[in-house]
């Protein structure tokens, strides 16, 4: 354990304890809107199914645009697209409970909640993105670079177990409006803070201005006719492996768990007379897969990374499968605390076999894509599985979460990544050549 603390410290001290402050305060607003715009809603409107219909939206607006803006900082640097969106979404926010206090109708209502969803800034993709980078520039090892996304992950989790409890926190003492209007405030100043930190320098803009792609090109002597009409050198995108894909559909098999698993939980307590101990239920499960996120620096350097995926996969479904029998708020609890352990493990390898595979110009991008994935799948899992246990139970939802894990294991066997090309020598846009890696499959 002592090691693993001081892998970590080199792990902050890559960016400066700043760096992970700012980063964490900043993604919190992500965790608290989507809880937050329900319960605001739902007391401005006194309607549960138009707040369905706003968190809905604002699901569905991250889910489809962040990967965009991943892309966008790809292209052109995480300092002017963070600073654009965060203040983007801080106004979104704002917009959303101005609209809700002044009782606006549903479709506006709903509108705004998918601009609020569309500007979020994706602050924890970019930050482990920048943080992978640090360590690559660093000459890190691979244990490092593990010990790095763990950490992130890390942050993930606890964001999202700390920001819905803020949001009832506010709703109990004051008025959900307080928790959204702090919300925005962490966007503007801790989201600008991010932006502006200096190691948003170690990742320069993937596509290069006009005039070092003609001068790269009469350097080295590429003939005009074998650049394809319309293209210049330089602009080709890199191409995404197919395995990318198979992980994108793994993560969002994850998201489906956690909405499921959601749905479950509310309807138990819901049936045992104990609603409150549902929200306490949940971040149960969510402190213990932070845990189990740390600890994975623990895990020897032979078990390979298609190999954590696969037995995490297996945890998943072993760990899971009690949730179908479970009929007391102690099993409950028990239960869902040991599956924590599983989650962190999947997620966290799955972040870094993305890291190991996609092109570099393209790893914020993926990193986005990995996020959003997660909350579609975990928003559609929670309007099927709720409905699911309205007509037939709570075992209803948790058979979602215990098929999702069963097809993350077929997807986990299925495929074979293969890592990323080695670089040609020599330092590229400013940054020393990466070093050949190697991945068992």
């Amino acid at each position: 354990m002592i090691a693993a603390l001081a892998t970590y410290r080199r792990v902050i001290a890559l960016g400066g304890p700043l760096l992970s402050a700012v980063s964490f305060l900043g993604r919190l607003p992500t965790a608290m809107c989507q809880l937050g715009s329900l319960l605001l809603v739902a007391e401005t409107s006194g309607s549960l199914t138009t707040a369905g219909l706003v968190g809905g939206a604002l699901a569905a607006g991250q889910t489809a645009a962040g990967p965009l803006i991943g892309r966008l900082a790809d292209r052109h640097g995480q300092r002017t697209v963070v600073l654009a969106a965060c203040w983007l979404n801080a106004f979104a926010v704002a917009a959303l409970v101005a609209a809700a206090l002044a009782g606006t109708a549903t479709v506006p209502l709903a509108l705004t909640g998918l601009l609020a969803g569309a500007t979020v800034p994706q602050i924890g993709p970019l930050a482990r993105t920048r943080t992978v980078a640090l360590a690559r520039r660093a000459r890190a090892d691979e244990r490092l670079v593990g010990a790095a996304l763990s950490l992130e992950g890390t942050l993930d989790e606890v964001s999202f177990v700390l920001g819905p409890a803020l949001v009832g926190l506010a709703a109990a003492v004051a008025h959900p409006a307080l928790a959204l209007s702090l919300a925005a405030g962490l966007l503007a100043v801790c989201g600008s803070a991010f932006a502006l930190h200096p190691t948003a320098r170690v990742l320069p803009p993937a596509r290069a201005p006009k005039e070092t792609e003609r001068s790269a090109a009469d350097t080295v002597g590429t003939p005009t006719a074998s650049v394809p009409a319309g293209r210049r050198p330089g602009r080709t995108r890199a191409r995404m492996p197919r395995a990318v894909h198979a992980m994108r559909a793994s993560m969002a098999l994850q998201g489906a768990m956690f909405g499921a698993c959601q749905a479950g939980i509310t309807a138990l307590t819901e049936r045992l007379g104990e609603s409150a101990q549902a929200g306490l239920v949940y971040a149960a499960m969510g402190v213990m897969s932070a845990v189990a996120g740390l600890s994975l620096t623990l895990v020897p350097a032979r078990v390979t990374l298609p190999t954590r995926w696969r037995v995490s996969a297996v945890a998943l479904i072993a760990l899971s499968a009690p949730l179908l029998y479970v009929g007391s708020l102690g099993a409950l609890y028990a239960v869902v605390v040991i599956l924590g352990v599983a989650f962190a493990p999947h997620m966290i390898t799955l972040f870094g076999l993305t890291e190991r595979t996609v092109p570099r110009s393209r790893m914020a991008e993926s990193m986005a894509f990995l996020t959003s994935a997660v909350v579609g799948g975990q928003a559609l899992a929670l309007a099927a599985a709720g409905r699911l246990a309205d007509a037939y139970g709570p075992p209803a939802a948790f058979a979602v979460a215990v098929g999702a894990a069963v097809l993350i294991l077929v997807v986990a066997l299925a495929v074979r990544p293969a890592p990323r090309p080695a670089a040609p020598a020599g330092p590229v846009a400013g940054r020393p050549a990466p070093e050949t890696e190697r991945m068992e499959a």
